[in-house]
């Protein structure tokens, strides 16, 4: 194989002070680098930041004043080419802590699907992206898959506050 896995992800924001204190909390993520960006023919430019979310991944982080492209969110599978991200757990404890965090800011109801070969709780963040975090099940393979939906054995889903 001549990858190593993914470098980064281009995500928009409205608001990046926001995205930057959403990673950090939830995932222990960190901001790399911040900077403004020049605009074309006296715009306003915009501001880019790098976050590592991994040992070798970062978002980028565009804030682009105007860009309504942030805020337009559609449901699962009629996003574009690509419909979420989907974030590697470092380990059991990494991945129940991450799930708490979610469920503690309401951006999960925590239900944890077991594909077989691992698991994985959806979110979406602030801004609206849809994410996966996944915990590989070392030793499991094709024949060990499981359908979407199916119910992890020790997880149960959280019910929205009123």
């Amino acid at each position: 194989m001549l990858l190593s896995g993914i470098n980064h992800v281009a995500v928009l924001t409205q608001d990046t002070e926001r995205f930057h204190a959403f990673y950090r909390d939830v995932f222990d993520a960190a901001v790399f680098a911040d900077q403004s960006m020049d605009g074309d023919d006296g715009e306003p430019g915009g501001r880019l930041s790098f976050v590592t979310i991994g040992p070798h991944t970062q978002f980028n982080v565009f804030e682009l004043p105007g860009n309504p492209e942030a805020a337009r969110h559609k449901p699962m599978f009629r996003r574009g080419p690509i419909d979420h991200i989907g974030l590697q757990a470092e380990s059991q404890e990494a991945f129940d802590e991450v799930r708490r965090r979610l469920i503690d800011r309401g951006c999960t109801d925590g239900f944890v699907t077991d594909f077989g070969v691992a698991i994985s709780v959806f979110f979406v963040d602030p801004d609206g992206l849809e994410g996966e975090v996944v915990l590989d099940k070392p030793g499991t393979g094709p024949s060990d898959l499981k359908p979407p939906g199916t119910p992890a054995a020790g997880y149960e889903r959280v019910a929205p506050e009123s």
